[in-house]
C-alpha cells in the first residue's frame, strides 16, 4: 500500500510540475498534445487533488499497518524475553537447590562412614587398666 500510494503522490506532483512549467494552455504528454479550457483545466486538477489525497491516504495507512505490525512483533518479542527470562531464573533455582541436595547428601554419606569406621568391631572390647574378665 505504501508503493501504490507513493506513486500516486508521484503522479500528482508531476502533474502539478507539468502545469506550473508550461507557458500555455498547451500541454505535451507522451507524444500527445493537449488544448484545455478553464472548465477542462479545473476538472484536471480535481482530479489531480484526488489522486494525490489518495495517494497521501495510501501512504499513512500504510504506515500506520506497519507500524502497528512491528509494534506487535517488539511485544511479542519481550513477552518471550521476558518468558525464557523466568525459565532461566527457575532452572538456575532447581540447579541450586540440586546441589544443595548434592552437597547434603554427600556430608550425610561422608558422616555415615566416619561413625562406621569409629565403631568398635564385635569382637573388640574395651579394656581398662589393664584387666581383662576373661575366666
Amino acid at each position: 500500500m505504501i508503493v501504490l500510494g507513493l506513486i500516486l503522490a508521484l503522479l500528482a506532483g508531476g502533474a502539478l510540475y507539468l502545469v506550473l512549467t508550461e507557458e500555455s494552455t498547451r500541454y505535451v504528454l507522451f507524444g500527445y498534445t493537449f488544448e484545455l479550457n478553464h472548465v477542462e483545466m479545473f476538472l484536471a486538477g480535481a482530479a489531480s487533488a484526488a489522486v494525490l489525497t489518495l495517494g497521501l491516504w495510501l501512504l499513512s495507512s500504510g504506515s500506520r499497518r506497519t507500524a502497528r505490525k512491528h509494534r506487535r512483533l517488539r511485544s511479542a518479542k519481550a513477552e518471550a524475553s521476558s518468558r525464557v527470562a523466568r525459565l532461566e531464573d527457575e532452572k538456575r533455582e532447581l540447579e541450586r537447590k540440586l546441589q544443595r541436595e548434592h552437597a547434603e547428601r554427600e556430608h550425610a554419606e561422608h558422616a555415615e562412614r566416619a561413625e562406621r569406621e569409629h565403631e568398635p568391631a564385635a569382637g573388640d572390647r574395651l579394656v581398662a587398666r589393664g584387666s581383662d574378665n576373661r575366666h
